[in-house]
């Protein structure tokens, strides 16, 4: 049971009460995360993201008076949750319903393991609802967004030459940051217009590249690379200043600045430009299940939020260019808050 506040609970330094873990917490803690990583082959930055989360509860558990995980019950996690709601951030935010979603997942995640691992008789997340969470659209570019931002980058140096071959790269085959940064030269198959990338989970899958992206890696390649590179250079594809493999901050400064230079008010990320390629595709008559392949989706359910936007864009294009939209249209459901419309029901519409 969650101990009352006369039990020493100290404010975490984000607004949640915490105390220092125990020695068995921490154990079983360490042993979750080392399966999480050699048997589930999780990044190195969810793995971060558990690690953070977990010690959050361990550490309110040892707050409430509840020195080993197994002992935990179902109230102690609802608690927990509550104090996640009504705490605060390290900056003094709020926390995120999505944020607390993710922490009831990696909680529900370490009580199924610990129930596995035949640690515990019993897991108190089992019968605990998940927080609904807003979905909002994913941001993307537009063609003729893309095309300025890839055309912003100038100049024959290595840096520009480097900086041209990751744009294109992350355009053309939907990577994610870690995947773009993570790839090797022999990743890259020029000849065949092919990239290897290393999903989440370290899944491997094999994407097109288009001829512009491939004319921009063979120019960096042959003329940006070899300036770049030193002795600590490795395998590494796209390589920093210091001559060592570019990292996702390194990245995302690259992408801003070429953004800022081709006139994009909004912010652009890595993950726009993913998003980009997925609206792009479905927007050209790609079918969904391609679309799931090519960005590495392990489920159909996350692929399809991209079909979202492109109706919202058939929308647009429908009041734009039908003659008679403006008058005789009903407004767009989405402003109201329902669904797209759907052949055959009142006020449809059908392209």
């Amino acid at each position: 049971m969650a101990a009352s506040d006369g039990t020493g609970r100290v404010p975490a330094q984000g607004g949640v009460p915490s105390a220092p873990a125990s020695p068995a917490a921490r154990a079983a803690l360490r042993r979750f995360l080392d399966y999480l990583a050699v048997e589930r082959g999780l990044a190195a930055n969810t793995l971060s993201a558990y690690r953070r989360d977990l010690q959050r509860y361990t550490g309110w558990l040892a707050a409430a008076g509840i020195d080993d995980p197994t002992r935990a019950e179902e109230e102690d996690l609802v608690a927990f949750l509550g104090a996640l709601r009504a705490g605060e951030t390290r900056v003094g935010t709020r926390y995120r319903a999505s944020s607390v979603a993710r922490s009831l997942a990696a909680v529900r995640g370490f009580h199924r393991f610990l129930v596995r691992e035949r640690l515990a008789g019993s897991d108190p997340s089992h019968d605990l609802g998940s927080p609904k969470v807003p979905s909002p659209l994913p941001r993307a570019l537009s063609v003729e967004q893309v095309e300025a931002l890839l055309e912003a980058v100038a100049g024959g140096d290595p840096r520009a030459l480097r900086d041209r071959a990751l744009l294109e790269t992350l355009y053309a085959a939907g990577l994610r940051v870690s995947e773009a940064t993570g790839l090797d030269v022999d990743d890259v198959d020029l000849e065949d217009g092919l990239v290897r990338a290393f999903g989440k989970g370290s899944r491997e899958r094999l994407v097109p590249l288009g001829r512009s992206a491939c004319r921009a890696l063979e120019s960096y390649l042959v003329r940006g690379r070899p300036s770049l590179a030193s002795s600590r250079s490795g395998p590494a594809l796209f390589l920093n200043a210091q001559g060592t493999r570019l990292t996702r901050q390194g990245c995302w400064k690259i992408l801003r600045r070429h953004a800022r230079h081709a006139g994009l008010e909004a912010e652009v990320s890595p993950h726009v430009l993913r998003h980009s390629f997925a609206t792009h595709l479905l927007a050209g008559g790609a079918d969904i299940r391609s679309v799931q392949e090519l960005l590495g989706h392990a489920s159909l359910a996350t692929t399809q939020v991209y079909t979202r936007v492109t109706q919202e864009r058939l929308w647009e294009v429908y009041l734009r260019a039908h003659p008679r939209a403006r008058a005789a249209a009903p407004r767009h459901p989405s402003a109201r808050g329902g669904h797209s419309p759907t052949p055959g029901s009142t006020g449809t519409m059908i392209l």
